[in-house]
């Protein structure tokens, strides 16, 4: 998965140990966990000595040795499972269809088969630690006749089921609610005050979902339970005992030992998998120190400027991004050594690519922004070519401020299901920003995909959107005037360069035959009521989808304004005061795109959070999170330099909107 061999370096030597501590103290877990579990499961108002001196001599017996090691291994299992399947951005499914189709890939299906199997282990477990009626799968019993044959336990099977049932669902739920998204905190917490604040959160989302979990299964194996019973029978050549009432009847709701006994187990199982979650939340998420500069060559992939301007694992990435965010607040040696010139030459390489990454990162967002806001502009339709939009408007940046949007070195990745097409149409950018109406869609408009076309390498949209102001150009007229127009050359006269005139070309008859049955065939779907359910846009899934990634940009804009807060006092050799223009102009330009977005409906309606599932909601409220840190990283500057920003070059729109900050009125 990772191939590089920087990225190899930092997987092996730190993301599989914190990965191998947490699996580790989850294991350490499972006796005192187990223990309460048999304890629940037998404990009596009655007899309650009794019943401790009997869980006592069941964690002693060579059957809950053997149960513990099973556990063992499924923990270690599920902690395999959720350091392949981690992620620090989340996928946000924009539509039905997209949600479905994240539900039935094929990667997926391996996992829910997965957690199915380990269910099933557990149950098991469960099953032999309670004992009596629910200890064995098959029982002696006797047929018409009198002769002695082998009978299956319902209730042990209804266990294994249970089990599997449970691990499917927890499966399902891990895709729906992002449960394998990996946030990093605000306020850094010791490891041991983290697992103890999450540990009643755990215990409740695990007491929840299983009674709702063994609800579901009731319900379905009341309907369904005939079915593996019949099959587990002719394959382990068991009978049915007929005396014996089935359990896929009334009779089922009405045990209430039964109906208790499988909620114990379903959150014995559910808080054992939420534990191994939480730990290794808490130990990959810990903070990591990367170096600024190496003394020596072969340790130079592992520092700060070369890790974030590399192509790094994301976990990595913004490892270092979290990294530079707390030296440049706490840490003024490791800023002095930000500061400092090389040697020989004096150039400021550490301050440079740390800048230029910066910078890119808040660029390639104010691209995404801009596109995704011309897109929901249109709402389907092409624009009028009025002679307007052939004009820019008076904000749009001079040559100078190209430096401000420098062409983004490494862009983040972004969920593959949400995003259609690359902005801007170049190959090097897999920045891609989630349409309204969906593009992919058998119900997209042909002029807005002709909208959203790749743009031209010649095309004055090629390369890095300055300014959310900047209209999108009518399409090209490939005449020899447009060109040489377009060129800058006059046209030429009639008379010295005719241009022959081409008579249209028609389509064949196969071809317009198809064209239109594809038309009937989409507005036939598009008057169905489930399929435009399944293929209509979730307007707020897609703004929470366009600042997936935001943890990032956060954190560049919380290293670049610290850094330039400080380099006022610190800097002796003045190497940030070199790119304070194009830091202002960037983040002025991300500002008005972010104001602009959240004018738009949904972007600032805040989501409910939930307090019953283990789903990490923070990817829900980062858009929020990026607009307050962005205001603030533009008033910790204006209010350290004050009037000196005055001598900054700048357009006239920015220095309008930096007066706003420097009056306070923004």
């Amino acid at each position: 998965m990772f191939s590089s061999e920087t990225s190899c370096w930092f997987i092996r030597k730190v993301i599989c140990w914190r990965a191998a501590a947490s699996i580790a103290w989850s294991v350490l877990l499972l006796p005192p966990t187990t223990a309460v579990f048999v304890l629940l499961s037998k404990f009596s108002l009655l007899h309650p000595i009794q019943t401790i001196s009997e869980c006592l001599s069941l964690m002693m017996s060579a059957g809950s040795i053997f149960s513990f090691i099973l556990l063992g291994g499924v923990i270690i299992m599920v902690g395999f499972l959720i350091l392949e399947y981690y992620a620090v951005i989340p996928t946000i499914a924009c539509s039905k269809i997209a949600l479905l189709s994240q539900l039935l890939h094929p990667r997926q299906f391996i996992n829910s088969v997965g957690h199915c199997l380990m269910g099933v282990i557990v149950g098991w477990c469960c099953a032999v630690t309670i004992g009596h009626r629910y200890e064995m799968l098959g029982r002696p019993c006797r047929n018409s006749d009198g002769s002695p044959q082998m009978c299956l336990n319902e209730y042990h099977l209804i266990f294994l089921l249970a089990g599997a049932f449970v691990g499917f669902s927890h499966s399902l739920l891990g895709v729906i609610h992002n449960i394998n998204y990996v946030s990093f905190q605000t306020v850094q917490q010791h490891k041991y005050l983290r697992f103890k604040g999450a540990l009643p959160l755990v215990v409740k989302c695990s007491t929840t979902q299983a009674f709702y979990s063994v609800r579901n299964y009731i319900v379905v194996y009341f309907f369904l339970g005939h079915i593996p019973k019949k099959w587990v029978c002719k394959t382990l050549n068991l009978q049915l005992d007929g005396s014996v009432h089935p359990l896929d009847s009334i009779a089922v709701l009405l045990d209430l030992s039964l109906l208790y006994h499988l909620w114990i187990s379903a959150t014995f199982l559910l808080f054992t998998w939420y534990i191994t979650l939480l730990l290794f939340r808490i130990f990959v998420t810990e903070v990591y120190g990367f170096p600024v500069q190496s003394t020596f060559t072969e340790d130079s992939h592992q520092c700060l400027p070369k890790v974030l301007t590399d192509k790094q694992p994301m976990i990595l990435k913004f490892l270092a991004l979290q990294d530079l965010a707390l030296l440049s607040q706490h840490s003024p040696s490791r800023r002095s050594e930000v500061f400092s010139l090389s040697q020989p030459g004096g150039h400021p390489h550490n301050w440079n690519a740390i800048s230029r990454e910066c910078l890119s990162l808040l660029a390639a967002l104010t691209q995404r922004l801009v596109a995704y806001h011309e897109t929901v502009a249109t709402n389907g339709r092409a624009k009028s070519l009025s002679s307007g939009s052939e004009r820019r408007t008076s904000s749009e940046p001079s040559s100078t401020e190209d430096a401000m949007s420098p062409r983004p070195t490494f862009l983040m990745k972004t969920p593959n299901v949400v995003f259609a097409r690359s902005v801007g149409g170049s190959c090097q950018s897999p920045l891609t920003i989630p349409f309204t109406p969906d593009l992919d869609s058998p119900f997209g408009s042909p002029a807005l995909r002709r909208l959203t076309a790749p743009a031209e390498q010649c095309s004055p949209w090629h390369g890095t959107v300055q300014s959310p102001h900047i209209m999108r150009r009518a399409p090209k007229l490939w005449s020899t005037s447009t060109d040489s127009q377009v060129n800058g050359s006059p046209p030429p006269s009639p008379a010295t360069a005719p241009s022959p005139r081409r008579e249209p070309s028609k389509p064949s008859f196969l071809a317009q035959f198809l064209q239109n049955r594809k038309e009937q065939v989409k507005h036939f779907l598009a008057r169905r009521v489930l399929i435009m359910y399944l293929f209509n846009k979730l307007p707020e899934a897609s703004s929470q989808a366009l600042f997936a990634d935001s943890q990032a940009h956060i954190w560049a804009l919380e290293g670049l304004s610290y850094l330039v807060q400080a380099s006022f006092t610190e800097d002796q050799f003045g190497v940030v005061q070199t790119t304070l223009p194009s830091i202002l102009g960037s983040m002025l330009l991300l500002q008005e795109a972010v104001d602009r977005h959240f004018k738009l409906p949904h972007a600032s309606s805040k989501p409910v959070r939930s307090t019953s599932s283990m789903e990490d909601s923070t990817y829900k409220t980062l858009r929020f999170a990026l607009r307050a840190t962005l205001k603030t990283a533009i008033y910790r500057i204006t209010t350290t330099f004050g009037d000196h920003l005055n001598a900054v070059e700048m357009s006239a729109e920015h220095r309008k909107r930096l007066q706003q900050f420097l009056q306070y009125k923004e």
